[in-house]
């Protein structure tokens, strides 16, 4: 059997592993970071993990070859999305392999890059690594990208400074350079509750929430109607969107309170804040004095939730064209999600997203990988080892 149908072999039953962990983002992931260090404690690994505040959940360091070096950082992150309420043909926490697809929960966002390189790292330490070769896998990256910026500030301290890192997020292993950046907010409306039957004296929470809410739709229709856009992005333009709402008790109760989370997903050029105050400015000059000539103490609240900041990579950054010499592709993009890259960039490591599957295969029901994307990160891998080992 020759290395590669091995390695393939090895990289679907890796991904079969990884995926049996339930790590949805609300619940540990311990189980599986404990699987992964010890995975690589028979390969020499200096391994540091960091943990969350309750330590039910830790990120990754590992260190592979040389020490003391500027190395190269792979990463990923090890949570994934929820399944409740989505039609599944199958366990979700069970990879099935069916024509060429192997379905399951984080097959394609993103256990699959991290099964690939953790089934690799057996070829990279028997070719012997001249070049150090660091292992990130994160916590909570799937709600607001806060477990790595632990796992950066921990390196920093250890005195770690790798040369550069690859994020492994679906993106067909074609390099992504830049993606947008995301600012998330929640919004608390109150009102003053009453008998539904006299509406006029009180304010409905529900209500005035969903005039925030048609606010924020015309805005996004704005920017999808009239710009700017940067044409190179999936999306060209910044996203304005609403994804939950919470309130109200009973059809005959005037609703007090009621709260939604709503994201700007922006273009680098396009300012967040200047949205919110678009936002604020209406609920200050429409919205609120209409409430409080009912009820002086109703209004709206606004708090920040999470930040993703953009990345943008220059074209001629080194990292950039290993990249496109490890994946054979001449091709840069630049994508509409966010990712853990711009936080490693902003760390002072030069940073691409590159990894296997399709970002349209995330978050869905029987979400899957092509077994042909697998055999490319395999690839990839395998160039990778031919650049960092003797």
């Amino acid at each position: 059997m020759s290395a590669p149908q091995a390695a393939a072999r090895a990289s679907i039953e890796m991904i079969g592993r990884l995926v049996a962990f339930p790590t949805v983002s609300r619940d540990s992931n311990l189980e599986l970071i404990h699987f992964v260090r010890d995975y690589l404690k028979p390969f020499d690994a200096e391994v540091r993990l960091t943990h969350d505040d309750d330590r039910r959940k830790a990120n990754l360091f590992a260190t592979l070859g040389p020490r003391g070096e500027p190395g190269i950082v792979l990463s990923g992150h090890t949570d994934v999305v929820p399944v409740e309420g989505q039609p599944w043909d199958s366990n979700p926490f069970e990879v099935r392999q069916e024509n060429g697809r192997l379905y399951g929960r984080g097959t394609a966002d993103m256990k699959s890059f991290v099964a690939c390189v953790l089934a690799l790292v057996p070829q990279f330490m028997e070719r012997s690594l001249r070049t150090p070769l660091h292992l990130a896998f994160s916590y909570d990256e799937e709600v607001g990208c806060i477990g790595v910026g632990r796992l950066i500030a921990d390196i920093a301290r250890a005195g770690i400074r790798p040369r550069s890192c690859i994020v492994g997020e679906p993106t067909m292993m074609k390099p992504v350079i830049a993606h947008k950046g995301k600012k998330g907010y929640r919004c608390t409306v109150l009102g003053l509750a009453g008998h539904s039957a006299y509406a006029p004296h009180g304010v409905n929470a529900v209500e005035y929430a969903a005039e925030a809410i048609a606010f924020l739709k015309a805005m996004a229709r704005r920017h999808r109607d009239r710009g700017p856009y940067d044409r190179s992005f999936d999306v060209a333009y910044t996203t304005v969107h609403t994804g939950v709402v919470r309130g109200g008790t009973a059809l005959n109760v005037i609703p007090h309170e009621c709260a939604f989370d709503f994201e700007f997903r922006h273009l680098p050029g396009d300012d967040p804040e200047g949205l919110l105050r678009e936002l604020t400015e209406h609920v200050k000059n429409k919205l609120e004095p209409e409430m409080r000539t009912v009820h002086p103490a109703a209004g709206f609240s606004i708090e920040p939730m999470s930040e993703i900041p953009m990345l943008n990579t220059g074209p001629e950054n080194e990292v950039v064209a290993l990249a496109q010499e490890l994946s054979g592709s001449h091709d840069i993009g630049k994508v509409s999600f966010g990712t853990e890259a711009s936080q490693f960039h902003r760390a002072g490591m030069p940073t691409v997203v590159c990894g296997p599957g399709s970002i349209a295969q995330a978050h869905k029901p029987n979400e899957y990988i092509t077994l042909d994307q697998v055999a490319r990160c395999e690839a990839f891998l395998r160039r990778l080892m031919d650049r960092i080992c003797k």
